[in-house]
């Protein structure tokens, strides 16, 4: 017989693994086909190239796992599993929230552009190095920390050191009304999201969220079944008019509204605390961009949050991936000490506690100011971009409406009434440039800024006017 050579080698794979997984990959092929009986253990090693213990080694996995059987006198022998026929595979037994959040999923445009305008665009010129400094160091004294936290199970909120950070920081940058034990370490805003949804909202209930609004905030809230409310906003964000009579859950972006970046006035504030009061609604405050801010006023920053207005109603959320790296999983919310301990009990089900690396280096970035001091470098730089990219814009496509935006990394455009977004969308991506789409909004489009200097901007939106606006032949 004839024994198939070995396959190629897998990163960091032992000869014994290789040989094993050879011999495997030929019975479920059926080279080596059922009843087959093996040369003997030399010969086999032989034309393998391999040695004798390194064929016994794995000629007795596979007899564990049942691909071989050997039997006195008789030799080794291929047993081939039996395996069901080809045909179409059965549908999947998915739950009812499983199906509610497929549904949910929002579908980009897909394919490789020369200029992409599409949000959430990584920003790496403006990460700071001390993130990566700071990682570096914590990575460094892993055995310290290690040794520092002995037999004790990670906490589910997240390191202490940490928590204690983040909460002066919220208290000193965002006017926070914050204690440690009432924060909760996440890997970004969408886990958050998600957490609360499931253990607040279920079929029967509701929960109203601005339209237009996030659409990962959408999808994990419409998962657990509960009804939305959509809540209408204008020009100054969500129009406390239009609240529900009921609901369990309120999610919100007042500093930042997503994706108009309207700013909630201090009114309106108000109106959403005094209609949830008597409703017992839980706000979800998502501060969005708060720590982008690039437009002049307030000092340069974004107004305090609602949470300190109400810390027994409204849990704050927030994400640093956006200021620090997309490959940063550090967020946060801060609530109500008996959400967070409904919370902490119900993390265990799904990851238990947060990444500790990343959350100690957070700490680190924050207790030092080298946070602060990264925000505030990126300010100018982005206030560059942003005007570059709404002198264009004006330049190029006079007829579109932009809503200069005071914090955030991407811009909100209403076109004109004789065009489409969908149809914007199609010829700029025919003409090699991505944009960004509101859904169920025909008549608005989101360009990312942030991630592109000045020049790359121009000539973005100058091929943009192209492919728009071809010349006539």
């Amino acid at each position: 017989m004839t024994v198939p050579d070995l396959l190629p080698a897998l990163p960091g794979e032992t000869v014994g693994a290789r040989v094993t997984r050879t011999l495997r990959d030929a019975v479920l092929r059926g080279t080596l086909p059922d009843g087959t009986r093996l040369p003997g253990h030399r010969a086999l090693a032989a034309q393998l190239g391999v040695s004798r213990n390194t064929v016994v080694d794995a000629l007795d996995t596979l007899t564990w796992e049942g691909f071989v059987q050997a039997a006195p006198r008789s030799g080794t022998r291929v047993v081939r599993p039996a395996r069901p026929q080809p045909g179409a595979a059965p549908p999947l037994p998915l739950s009812d929230w499983a199906r509610r959040a497929l549904a949910g999923q929002v579908q980009d445009v897909a394919g490789t552009y020369a200029v992409d305008f599409r949000p959430g665009q990584p920003v790496p010129d403006l990460y700071p190095a001390a993130w990566t400094q700071a990682l570096a160091r914590r990575a460094a004294a892993v055995h310290h920390w290690r040794d520092a936290a002995g037999d004790a199970l990670p906490d589910p909120l997240g390191p202490l050191e940490t928590r204690r950070a983040l909460a002066a920081y919220l208290n000193a940058e965002r006017g926070a009304q914050v204690t440690p034990d009432m924060v909760m370490l996440t890997g970004g805003t969408q886990g958050a999201l998600d957490a609360l949804a499931r253990a607040f909202l279920e079929p029967g209930r509701t929960a109203a969220i601005e339209t237009p609004t996030y659409a990962g905030a959408h999808a994990a809230l419409s998962a657990t079944g509960a009804t939305l409310h959509p809540v209408p906003v204008d020009d100054h964000g969500l129009i406390p008019a239009h609240l529900p009579a009921q609901a369990t859950l309120l999610y919100a972006t007042p500093a930042c509204q997503y994706p108009t970046t309207a700013t909630l006035p201090a009114a309106r504030r108000q109106a959403v605390l005094d209609w949830a009061a008597p409703r017992g609604t839980l706000i979800l405050e998502d501060d969005y961009a708060a720590d982008l801010v690039h437009g002049t006023g307030q000092g340069g920053r974004a107004p305090a949050v609602m949470q300190a207005l109400d810390p027994a109603r409204v849990i704050l959320l927030g994400s640093f991936s956006k200021s620090l790296a997309p490959v940063t999983r550090s967020g946060f919310l801060a609530g109500p000490p008996a959400v967070i301990q409904v919370l902490a009990g119900t993390r265990p089900l799904t990851d238990r506690a947060p990444g500790t690396l990343d959350a100690l280096a957070l700490a680190d970035l924050l207790g030092s100011g080298a946070y602060a001091r990264h925000v505030r470098r990126t300010r100018p730089v982005l206030a560059e971009r942003h005007e570059a990219a709404t002198h264009a814009l004006h330049a190029h496509f006079p007829d579109w409406q932009v809503t200069p935006a005071r914090a955030g990394l991407h811009l909100h455009v209403t076109l004109p009434p004789d065009q489409s977004a969908a149809d914007v969308i199609g010829r700029a991506a025919r003409g090699g440039v991505a944009l960004g789409g509101v859904d169920g909004q025909e008549d608005t489009l989101l360009l990312a800024f942030a991630h592109l200097p000045p020049p790359r901007l121009r000539q973005g939106l100058a091929r943009l006017a192209r492919a728009l606006h071809p010349p006539h032949p």
